[in-house]
This record gives structure tokens, sequence and C-alpha cells, in this order.
């Protein structure tokens, strides 16, 4: 692993495919989403202009993970 691909590691999840395809952020998301069985849906949120959509989504989600952590896995 490069310094760089290390630091982008930091910002964004990715993904080496075997082909060596690189795919990062709301993209990398949807190929996870395809190999757990969601294959139909991850296809269609790939198009535009559904993936933008994907793609704004997960920089808003990444950008506040602190956040999102106190939201979603609050101790009770």
């Amino acid at each position: 692993m490069t310094p760089e691909l290390a630091e982008a590691c930091g910002l964004a999840m990715h993904i080496v495919c075997r082909d060596g395809t690189l795919l990062r952020a709301g993209r990398a998301a949807l190929f996870i989403a395809g190999e757990i069985g969601w294959r139909r849906s991850s296809r269609f949120l790939s198009i535009p202009p559904m993936i933008w959509f994907v793609e704004l989504g997960y920089a808003l989600v990444a950008g506040n993970r602190r956040l999102m952590g106190r939201i979603f896995f609050r101790k009770e």
C-alpha cells in the first residue's frame, strides 16, 4: 500500500477488484452491496444520475462520521 492510498483510505472506503480496478466511496459501497445480494439495487444506483446521489450521500455520512456514530450507535 502506498502512503497516498493509506491516506485516502482514511477518508473513504476503497476496494481493489481482481482486475485491478480501484473503487472508492459510494462506488465501493455499491460493489459490496452487489456482492452480498443487492445486485439489482446496486446496478440501478450505479447509473447516472443515481450514482451522483449515492456519492453525495456517502460524502455527507463520511464527512460527519462522529455525528453519525452518535445518532445510530447510542448507548442506552
